[in-house]
C-alpha cells in the first residue's frame, strides 16, 4: 500500500488519544509525528501501552518542538480544526499532505493557525462543539484517501 498522507499531533494532552492516531498511522500507511509538549511524558514505553501491538508497526517521527518541526515539515501542513476554512469534503488533497490535529484542550495556537498550508474542518449537523481529535483525524484520513486512490 502506498503512502498517501501524513498525521501529526501538536502538543496532545491525552495519551490514549496519540495511541489511537499511531494506530490510525499503522493502519493507514500514514506516518505519525508528535509535536512536543506533550500533556504527558512521551516514551516508547508509553506509546507501546497505548497503540497496543500496533507501536511495532509504526513509523513515529518525535519533534522537540513546534519550531524544529516546521522547520523540517514533511509536506503540506493541512490543520483540522473548527476555525476551518474550508469544509473537509470540499478541499482537494495531495499526496504527502500532512494532517495535523491540535491540543485535546486548546487546539493550536494562532502562529500555527498562521503557518499552516490550509484549514479545513468537519461539518458537525448534530451541532456539537468539536469532535475527538483522533476522531477527525481518521475522518479526513480516510476522505484524504478516498480522494488519492488509485
Amino acid at each position: 500500500m502506498s503512502q498517501y498522507v501524513q498525521i501529526a499531533a501538536f502538543e496532545p494532552d491525552l495519551a490514549p488519544n496519540l495511541g489511537s492516531l499511531v494506530r490510525l498511522g499503522v493502519c493507514f500507511n500514514a506516518p505519525v509525528h508528535v509535536i512536543e509538549p506533550c500533556g504527558f511524558p512521551f516514551s516508547l514505553k508509553l506509546l507501546k501501552t497505548r497503540a497496543l501491538d500496533y507501536a511495532e508497526h509504526a513509523d513515529v517521527h518525535h519533534h522537540d518542538s513546534w519550531d524544529a518541526f516546521h522547520a523540517n515539515k514533511p509536506g503540506r501542513l493541512v490543520l483540522l480544526t473548527t476555525k476551518g476554512a474550508t469544509d473537509l469534503w470540499d478541499f482537494e488533497f495531495q499526496h504527502g499532505d500532512c494532517l495535523m490535529v491540535g491540543r485535546e484542550s486548546a487546539g493550536v495556537p494562532e502562529h500555527v493557525h498562521d503557518a499552516v498550508d490550509g484549514r479545513v474542518k468537519i461539518a458537525m449537523p448534530g451541532g456539537g462543539r468539536s469532535l475527538n481529535v483522533a476522531i477527525s483525524a481518521g475522518i479526513a484520513v480516510a476522505e484524504a484517501h478516498r480522494q488519492l486512490r488509485a
